[in-house]
């Protein structure tokens, strides 16, 4: 008499192993295809690069951002601890200034990262709770550097997502023709930051209306396609 094979083990994420292997080769594909080309790549190219069907993709992560949210986690984790381990300078300037060059460069390396920072993501606890955590420790980076009298005393929260919304234009641009042009714009920006060079600014964008921005950006990115 023929013995019933066991059931499949489920994976330390409650999934059987072989669902949970489709999940890994999913996010990792999407990971890539997003880092290359955009958030705007059909899912059906995913799937493809995954080597798993469009409606096993489908059923793991029913809408892109889902899918979005799960392939940027571990750089969402990355851009958090950047801002606590800018903390950590002794040199509150110098932590300043390496923190928004080394996002700058986050977005440099990967296209789609460079969409993700201007988008929100209210279903995603954990994604969006990284978030949080990285504005508090910017925050607390912005009044150190501004205590040691080396950051502009009128310089905001609000300013880093519009650095960033610049930098994504540049990288936009020039990415093809002139792939190190954003190092420049950095450096003008984080020029302008000194106290020391200080010129008067136009007031800032209230926090509300830098968030209708980074939603509007992020409405320019969805794709007219299937989500």
């Amino acid at each position: 008499m023929a013995s019933t094979p066991p059931p499949m083990s489920p994976s330390s994420t409650g999934l059987r192993v072989d669902a949970e292997r489709n999940r890994q080769r999913i996010v990792t594909a999407a990971r890539e295809v997003f880092a290359e080309l955009g958030l705007d790549v059909p899912m059906e190219d995913i799937a493809r690069r995954a080597g798993v069907g469009v409606g096993t993709l489908y059923r793991r992560y029913p809408t892109r951002a889902g899918l979005i949210a799960a392939a940027f986690e571990a750089k969402m984790n990355a851009y958090a601890d950047a801002a606590r381990q800018a903390l950590t300078d002794p040199d509150p300037w110098h932590g300043f200034c390496g923190y928004v060059e080394q996002i700058c460069a986050m977005q440099a390396c990967d296209r789609g990262f460079t969409t993700v920072l201007t988008m929100t993501f209210p279903t995603a606890k954990q994604f969006e709770a990284a978030r949080d955590r990285a504005f508090a420790d910017f925050t607390t980076l912005i009044e150190r550097a501004k205590a040691a009298g080396k950051l502009r005393a009128d310089f905001v929260t609000e300013d880093m997502p519009m650095f960033l919304m610049a930098n994504a234009g540049v990288l936009t641009a020039t990415t093809d023709a002139a792939p190190d042009a954003w190092r420049r714009l950095v450096g003008y920006l984080l020029q302008a930051c000194a106290a020391s060079t200080a010129q008067p600014l136009p007031d800032p964008p209230r926090p509300r209306q830098m968030y209708k921005a980074m939603l509007r950006a992020a409405r320019r990115q969805r794709p007219s396609h299937k989500p």
